[in-house]
């Protein structure tokens, strides 16, 4: 196990972790305000300041203890839960998808972002390694929490997003599934059932969806194409 090379890659994803998790949580309380619920507005978690989503067991710690005990091959972890009261939204059943929707369309914005970065990098002639890194992390990092939260399994955003397209009945009888929601998806990393037929097609589409639209800017620059 190379410490050294572990510490670099976290000092390196870590700011790009911060700011992804910090976007997803403050754009669900923003869309949860919009449509009618002011829960986490009130409570102060509509906010770009990281402090009020982190939580330390989720955020900090086990990301931590996986990445080092399993050498980078396996990270998890999660943001303080953001509190939503879907009875207050206008309209509970359709406004539920466009907040569970915001969160993943924030990492995606996040991933452009990171990506424009790292085009004026490259454009501005910064050689830093760090800083690219930093950018492609940037750029990984948001692709890989877009895909992951819209698995179609509650409680992550996907399981919430189909909860509210279902028919009444079968919205009811899928949501029951939450309280092994959790269980199930940790299955699924572990196994790489997830990994296989879920996140590498669907970020595969996210990329070439980031370089059609940062493509204008690439072509201005005159950068490679970043993946």
């Amino acid at each position: 196990m190379d410490i050294a090379h572990l510490i670099q890659t976290v000092a390196i994803y870590a700011l790009p972790v911060v700011f992804a998790i910090t976007a997803h949580e403050a754009a669900h309380g923003y869309a949860a305000r919009y449509f009618g619920d002011d829960t986490a507005w009130v409570l102060g978690r509509v906010t770009l300041n990281p402090i009020p989503h982190i939580d330390l067991m989720g955020t900090i710690l086990m990301p931590l203890l996986l990445y080092f005990a399993t050498s980078g091959a396996l990270v998890f972890g999660f943001a303080k839960p953001l509190p939503v009261r879907y009875g207050n939204l206008h309209s509970p059943k359709r406004d539920m998808v466009w907040v569970a929707l915001a969160g993943p369309a924030s990492n995606f914005a996040m991933g452009l972002i990171w990506g424009a970065a790292l085009y004026l990098l490259q454009g501005a002639g910064v050689s830093e390694v760090f800083f690219i890194k930093m950018c492609e992390g940037g750029v990984l990092v948001n692709v890989v929490m877009c895909v992951f939260n819209l698995f179609p399994l509650p409680p992550l955003d996907g399981g919430r997003m189909l909860t509210g397209l279902l028919p009444y009945r079968a919205a009811v009888a899928f949501s029951k599934i939450e309280r092994w929601g959790f269980f199930i998806v940790m299955a699924l990393v572990v196994t790489k059932i997830i990994d296989d037929y879920w996140m590498r097609p669907l970020m595969a589409l996210n990329f070439i969806a980031l370089d059609f639209l940062l493509s204008p800017l690439a072509a201005v620059l005159n950068a490679a194409p970043a993946q």
